[in-house]
Protein backbone atom coordinates (compact mmCIF):
# COMPACT_ATOMS: atom_id res chain seq x y z
CA UNK A 1 0.00 0.00 0.00
CA UNK A 2 0.93 3.89 -0.55
CA UNK A 3 2.84 5.60 2.16
CA UNK A 4 2.01 9.03 2.26
CA UNK A 5 4.44 11.58 2.13
CA UNK A 6 6.17 13.33 5.46
CA UNK A 7 4.91 16.61 4.86
CA UNK A 8 1.09 15.47 4.37
CA UNK A 9 1.76 12.78 7.10
CA UNK A 10 2.72 15.19 9.37
CA UNK A 11 -0.37 17.54 9.01
CA UNK A 12 -3.10 14.28 8.92
CA UNK A 13 -0.90 12.99 11.98
CA UNK A 14 -1.81 16.06 14.40
CA UNK A 15 -5.46 15.59 13.10
CA UNK A 16 -5.74 12.18 13.91
CA UNK A 17 -3.55 11.32 16.83
CA UNK A 18 -3.63 12.23 20.39
CA UNK A 19 -6.88 11.08 21.92
CA UNK A 20 -8.81 9.87 19.09
CA UNK A 21 -11.60 8.85 18.97
CA UNK A 22 -10.58 9.59 21.29
CA UNK A 23 -0.08 6.41 25.56
CA UNK A 24 4.05 3.37 31.57
CA UNK A 25 7.64 4.81 31.04
CA UNK A 26 8.91 5.49 34.51
CA UNK A 27 8.75 8.57 35.00
CA UNK A 28 7.52 12.40 39.80
CA UNK A 29 5.83 10.49 42.45
CA UNK A 30 2.20 10.07 42.02
CA UNK A 31 0.56 7.38 43.67
CA UNK A 32 0.36 6.96 47.32
CA UNK A 33 3.70 9.35 48.72
CA UNK A 34 3.61 12.46 50.16
CA UNK A 35 1.58 15.29 48.59
CA UNK A 36 2.48 16.30 45.03
CA UNK A 37 2.36 19.87 46.17
CA UNK A 38 5.27 18.99 48.62
CA UNK A 39 7.91 17.41 46.42
CA UNK A 40 6.76 19.66 43.30
CA UNK A 41 5.95 23.27 44.49
CA UNK A 42 4.63 25.86 42.11
CA UNK A 43 7.08 28.16 41.24
CA UNK A 44 4.94 31.61 41.02
CA UNK A 45 5.73 34.48 38.56
CA UNK A 46 7.03 37.54 40.92
CA UNK A 47 5.51 40.76 41.55
CA UNK A 48 2.28 42.43 39.46
CA UNK A 49 3.32 41.22 36.30
CA UNK A 50 0.48 40.10 34.27
CA UNK A 51 -0.63 36.42 33.95
CA UNK A 52 1.17 35.26 30.04
CA UNK A 53 -1.41 34.18 27.71
CA UNK A 54 -0.80 30.64 26.48
CA UNK A 55 -3.42 28.80 23.95
CA UNK A 56 -2.63 25.22 24.08
CA UNK A 57 -4.20 23.01 20.87
CA UNK A 58 -5.08 19.73 22.05
CA UNK A 59 -6.17 18.23 18.96
CA UNK A 60 -9.59 16.91 19.70
CA UNK A 61 -12.82 18.27 21.18
CA UNK A 62 -13.80 18.74 25.30
CA UNK A 63 -13.41 15.68 26.87
CA UNK A 64 -12.44 13.49 29.87
CA UNK A 65 -9.09 12.82 28.59
CA UNK A 66 -8.57 16.09 29.51
CA UNK A 67 -9.43 15.80 32.68
CA UNK A 68 -5.73 16.50 34.30
CA UNK A 69 -6.02 20.33 32.26
CA UNK A 70 -9.40 21.07 34.02
CA UNK A 71 -8.56 20.34 37.44
CA UNK A 72 -5.19 22.65 36.61
CA UNK A 73 -7.77 25.11 36.12
CA UNK A 74 -10.11 24.93 38.29
CA UNK A 75 -7.54 24.43 41.59
CA UNK A 76 -5.37 27.79 40.37
CA UNK A 77 -2.52 25.59 39.85
CA UNK A 78 -1.85 27.62 36.17
CA UNK A 79 -2.86 30.86 37.38
CA UNK A 80 -0.62 30.23 40.21
CA UNK A 81 1.83 29.72 37.46
CA UNK A 82 1.55 32.85 36.04
CA UNK A 83 -0.29 31.67 33.21
CA UNK A 84 -3.90 32.60 31.75
CA UNK A 85 -4.36 29.29 29.73
CA UNK A 86 -6.52 28.82 26.61
CA UNK A 87 -7.61 25.42 25.33
CA UNK A 88 -7.85 25.27 21.60
CA UNK A 89 -10.10 22.19 20.50
CA UNK A 90 -9.99 22.88 16.94
CA UNK A 91 -8.46 19.83 15.05
CA UNK A 92 -7.70 21.87 12.07
CA UNK A 93 -4.80 23.60 14.07
CA UNK A 94 -1.70 22.83 12.48
CA UNK A 95 -0.33 22.99 15.94
CA UNK A 96 3.46 20.99 15.41
CA UNK A 97 3.87 23.61 12.32
CA UNK A 98 2.59 26.55 14.23
CA UNK A 99 4.87 25.82 17.58
CA UNK A 100 7.97 25.00 15.07
CA UNK A 101 7.18 28.74 13.72
CA UNK A 102 7.56 29.85 17.14
CA UNK A 103 3.46 31.42 16.63
CA UNK A 104 2.50 29.01 19.47
CA UNK A 105 4.87 28.31 22.72
CA UNK A 106 3.25 24.75 23.55
CA UNK A 107 0.65 21.96 22.21
CA UNK A 108 -0.06 18.51 23.24
CA UNK A 109 0.67 15.90 20.23
CA UNK A 110 2.75 12.58 20.44
CA UNK A 111 6.46 11.68 20.34
CA UNK A 112 5.85 10.35 17.09
CA UNK A 113 4.91 13.47 15.73
CA UNK A 114 7.73 15.17 17.48
CA UNK A 115 10.21 13.06 15.37
CA UNK A 116 8.60 13.57 12.21
CA UNK A 117 8.48 17.56 12.78
CA UNK A 118 12.43 17.27 13.03
CA UNK A 119 13.17 15.75 10.19
CA UNK A 120 11.63 18.68 8.34
CA UNK A 121 13.39 21.10 10.21
CA UNK A 122 11.26 22.03 12.63
CA UNK A 123 13.04 22.73 16.03
CA UNK A 124 10.67 21.07 18.43
CA UNK A 125 11.02 19.72 21.79
CA UNK A 126 9.25 17.44 23.73
CA UNK A 127 9.47 18.27 27.30
CA UNK A 128 6.86 16.54 29.29
CA UNK A 129 5.50 13.22 28.83
CA UNK A 130 1.40 12.79 29.83
CA UNK A 131 0.94 9.31 28.71
CA UNK A 132 3.41 6.81 29.63
CA UNK A 133 2.26 4.27 26.89
CA UNK A 134 0.84 4.01 23.75
CA UNK A 135 -2.78 3.79 24.07
CA UNK A 136 -3.49 1.47 21.01
CA UNK A 137 -4.98 -1.59 21.02
CA UNK A 138 -6.39 -3.93 18.40
CA UNK A 139 -9.59 -5.70 19.17
CA UNK A 140 -11.14 -8.41 17.77
CA UNK A 141 -14.65 -10.95 18.70
CA UNK A 142 -13.80 -13.75 21.10
CA UNK A 143 -13.53 -16.39 18.47
CA UNK A 144 -11.30 -15.61 15.97
CA UNK A 145 -8.56 -16.71 18.34
CA UNK A 146 -6.50 -13.28 18.41
CA UNK A 147 -4.71 -13.01 20.39
CA UNK A 148 -1.21 -11.80 20.29
CA UNK A 149 0.45 -10.01 17.46
CA UNK A 150 1.34 -13.78 15.83
CA UNK A 151 -2.29 -13.95 15.33
CA UNK A 152 -2.98 -10.82 13.12
CA UNK A 153 -1.13 -13.18 10.05
CA UNK A 154 -3.76 -12.79 7.08
CA UNK A 155 -6.41 -11.03 9.21
CA UNK A 156 -8.78 -8.49 7.64
CA UNK A 157 -8.21 -5.67 9.91
CA UNK A 158 -9.93 -2.11 9.99
CA UNK A 159 -8.30 1.14 11.31
CA UNK A 160 -8.83 4.94 10.21
CA UNK A 161 -6.23 4.90 7.77
CA UNK A 162 -2.64 4.69 7.19
CA UNK A 163 -1.98 7.32 8.91
CA UNK A 164 -2.21 8.73 12.91
CA UNK A 165 -1.48 6.58 15.67
CA UNK A 166 -3.94 3.92 14.49
CA UNK A 167 -1.23 3.42 12.01
CA UNK A 168 1.66 3.40 13.90
CA UNK A 169 0.46 1.29 16.90
CA UNK A 170 -0.51 -1.73 14.09
CA UNK A 171 2.42 -1.66 12.59
CA UNK A 172 4.30 -1.56 15.99
CA UNK A 173 2.68 -4.80 16.61
CA UNK A 174 3.45 -6.55 13.01
CA UNK A 175 6.86 -5.48 13.89
CA UNK A 176 6.83 -7.30 17.11
CA UNK A 177 5.67 -10.78 15.96
CA UNK A 178 8.00 -10.21 12.48
CA UNK A 179 5.36 -9.62 10.31
CA UNK A 180 4.62 -7.04 7.09
CA UNK A 181 2.14 -5.34 5.84
CA UNK A 182 1.98 -7.49 3.08
CA UNK A 183 0.56 -10.43 5.82
CA UNK A 184 -2.33 -8.52 6.52
CA UNK A 185 -5.26 -6.78 4.85
CA UNK A 186 -5.80 -3.29 6.09
CA UNK A 187 -9.41 -1.80 5.55
CA UNK A 188 -9.61 2.22 5.60
CA UNK A 189 -12.65 3.04 7.61
CA UNK A 190 -12.33 6.27 9.19
CA UNK A 191 -13.40 6.32 12.95
CA UNK A 192 -16.26 3.38 12.86
CA UNK A 193 -14.39 0.35 14.19
CA UNK A 194 -17.49 -0.43 16.90
CA UNK A 195 -19.56 -0.40 14.30
CA UNK A 196 -17.50 -2.27 11.67
CA UNK A 197 -16.30 -5.05 14.45
CA UNK A 198 -19.91 -5.87 15.59
CA UNK A 199 -21.38 -6.04 11.92
CA UNK A 200 -18.53 -8.47 11.31
CA UNK A 201 -17.06 -6.33 8.32
CA UNK A 202 -13.89 -6.75 9.54
CA UNK A 203 -11.89 -9.58 11.77
CA UNK A 204 -9.79 -6.88 14.12
CA UNK A 205 -9.99 -3.24 14.17
CA UNK A 206 -7.25 -0.74 15.62
CA UNK A 207 -8.67 1.76 18.25
CA UNK A 208 -7.72 3.73 21.49
CA UNK A 209 -7.22 1.45 24.33
CA UNK A 210 -9.58 4.05 26.63
CA UNK A 211 -12.27 4.23 24.10
CA UNK A 212 -13.60 1.44 21.84
CA UNK A 213 -12.97 -1.39 24.30
CA UNK A 214 -14.51 0.27 26.66
CA UNK A 215 -17.94 0.94 24.51
CA UNK A 216 -17.71 -2.29 23.08
CA UNK A 217 -17.67 -4.38 26.66
CA UNK A 218 -20.23 -1.93 27.94
CA UNK A 219 -22.40 -2.81 25.37
CA UNK A 220 -22.30 -6.36 25.97
CA UNK A 221 -19.26 -8.01 23.26
CA UNK A 222 -16.82 -10.04 24.39
CA UNK A 223 -13.67 -9.13 22.97
CA UNK A 224 -9.95 -9.95 23.14
CA UNK A 225 -7.45 -7.17 22.91
CA UNK A 226 -4.19 -6.66 21.82
CA UNK A 227 -2.48 -3.60 23.52
CA UNK A 228 0.67 -1.70 21.73
CA UNK A 229 2.25 -1.54 24.98
CA UNK A 230 2.53 -4.84 26.12
CA UNK A 231 4.35 -5.16 23.31
CA UNK A 232 6.35 -1.96 21.98
CA UNK A 233 7.76 0.86 24.06
CA UNK A 234 6.94 4.09 22.49
CA UNK A 235 5.92 7.70 22.89
CA UNK A 236 2.87 8.93 23.13
CA UNK A 237 0.81 12.02 24.34
CA UNK A 238 2.91 14.71 25.64
CA UNK A 239 3.53 18.76 26.22
CA UNK A 240 5.67 19.99 23.10
CA UNK A 241 7.34 23.77 23.42
CA UNK A 242 9.85 24.98 21.03
CA UNK A 243 14.14 25.63 20.87
CA UNK A 244 13.23 29.31 20.53
CA UNK A 245 11.41 29.04 23.84
CA UNK A 246 13.74 26.94 25.55
CA UNK A 247 16.51 29.02 24.93
CA UNK A 248 14.50 32.88 26.10
CA UNK A 249 11.98 31.53 28.45
CA UNK A 250 13.01 28.57 30.11
CA UNK A 251 11.33 29.01 33.54
CA UNK A 252 7.72 29.24 31.43
CA UNK A 253 8.50 26.12 30.43
CA UNK A 254 9.05 24.89 33.83
CA UNK A 255 5.99 26.73 35.30
CA UNK A 256 3.61 24.98 32.50
CA UNK A 257 4.74 21.36 32.96
CA UNK A 258 4.34 22.16 36.46
CA UNK A 259 0.68 23.74 36.29
CA UNK A 260 0.02 20.27 33.99
CA UNK A 261 1.44 17.75 36.59
CA UNK A 262 -0.14 18.85 39.55
CA UNK A 263 -3.69 18.47 37.61
CA UNK A 264 -2.82 14.85 36.25
CA UNK A 265 -1.08 14.02 40.26
CA UNK A 266 -5.02 15.41 41.18
CA UNK A 267 -6.92 13.48 38.76
CA UNK A 268 -5.41 10.26 40.04
CA UNK A 269 -5.58 10.85 43.34
CA UNK A 270 -9.13 11.80 43.13
CA UNK A 271 -10.70 10.51 40.16
CA UNK A 272 -14.37 11.11 41.34
CA UNK A 273 -13.64 15.00 41.73
CA UNK A 274 -11.89 15.70 38.59
CA UNK A 275 -15.05 14.07 36.71
CA UNK A 276 -17.04 16.32 38.78
CA UNK A 277 -14.95 19.16 37.49
CA UNK A 278 -15.52 17.86 33.70
CA UNK A 279 -19.10 18.52 34.04
CA UNK A 280 -17.83 21.82 33.43
CA UNK A 281 -15.53 22.03 30.72
CA UNK A 282 -16.97 19.06 28.06
CA UNK A 283 -20.53 19.96 26.71
CA UNK A 284 -23.12 17.16 27.13
CA UNK A 285 -21.16 15.25 29.66
CA UNK A 286 -23.93 15.23 31.99
CA UNK A 287 -25.97 13.64 29.44
CA UNK A 288 -23.62 11.33 28.18
CA UNK A 289 -23.40 7.17 29.31
CA UNK A 290 -22.05 7.76 32.84
CA UNK A 291 -20.69 4.87 32.67
CA UNK A 292 -18.82 4.83 29.94
CA UNK A 293 -17.66 8.14 30.17
CA UNK A 294 -15.97 7.27 33.76
CA UNK A 295 -14.63 3.77 32.74
CA UNK A 296 -12.87 6.18 29.89
CA UNK A 297 -11.46 8.20 32.40
CA UNK A 298 -9.94 5.00 34.74
CA UNK A 299 -9.00 4.04 31.35
CA UNK A 300 -7.06 6.96 31.22
CA UNK A 301 -5.47 7.37 34.65
CA UNK A 302 -4.12 4.18 33.91
CA UNK A 303 -1.83 5.49 31.04
CA UNK A 304 -0.56 8.51 33.36
CA UNK A 305 0.58 7.01 36.24
CA UNK A 306 4.27 6.81 36.56
CA UNK A 307 6.93 6.82 38.94
CA UNK A 308 8.48 9.96 37.54
CA UNK A 309 5.51 12.02 36.31
CA UNK A 310 6.53 13.84 32.97
CA UNK A 311 9.67 11.80 32.58
CA UNK A 312 10.42 10.78 28.85
CA UNK A 313 12.21 7.87 28.67
CA UNK A 314 15.23 7.76 25.93
CA UNK A 315 14.56 3.85 25.13
CA UNK A 316 11.35 4.91 23.97
CA UNK A 317 12.44 7.85 21.57
CA UNK A 318 14.83 5.24 20.30
CA UNK A 319 11.94 2.24 19.53
CA UNK A 320 9.30 5.49 18.01
CA UNK A 321 12.06 6.24 15.71
CA UNK A 322 13.06 2.77 14.51
CA UNK A 323 8.86 1.78 13.77
CA UNK A 324 8.91 5.15 11.66
CA UNK A 325 12.07 3.87 10.07
CA UNK A 326 10.54 1.02 9.31
CA UNK A 327 7.70 2.74 8.34
CA UNK A 328 9.38 4.64 5.67
CA UNK A 329 7.77 7.80 7.41
CA UNK A 330 11.58 8.47 8.29
CA UNK A 331 14.22 8.16 5.29
CA UNK A 332 17.51 8.25 8.15
CA UNK A 333 18.19 8.57 11.46
CA UNK A 334 17.87 11.30 13.92
CA UNK A 335 19.89 12.74 16.72
CA UNK A 336 17.06 11.50 18.93
CA UNK A 337 18.36 13.04 22.48
CA UNK A 338 17.62 16.63 20.64
CA UNK A 339 14.08 15.48 20.56
CA UNK A 340 13.07 15.16 24.19
CA UNK A 341 14.07 16.86 27.20
CA UNK A 342 13.84 15.86 30.95
CA UNK A 343 15.21 19.16 32.28
CA UNK A 344 12.33 21.74 32.44
CA UNK A 345 10.33 19.05 35.17
CA UNK A 346 10.00 19.51 38.32
CA UNK A 347 13.11 18.61 40.90
CA UNK A 348 12.34 16.64 43.83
Amino acid sequence: MKNLSVPLLILIVILSSACGSASNYPSPQVSTGAPFESAYPITTSTGAAPLVHIRLPLGYIPNVQFAPLYVAVEKGYFSQAGIDIEFDYSMETDAVALVGANELQFAVVSGDQVLLARSQGLPVVYVMAWYQDYPVSVVSKVGHDILKPADLKGKRIGLPGLYGASYIGLRALLSAASLKESDVTLDSIGYNQVEVLISDQDQAVVVYTNNEPIQLRLRGYQIDEIRVKDYAHLVSNGLITNETTIAKNPDLVRRMNQAILKGIADTIANPDEAYQTCLKYVEGLAQADQAVQKQVLTTSIEFWKAENLGYSNPTAWQNTEQVLLDMGFLTKALDVSQAFANDYLPTR
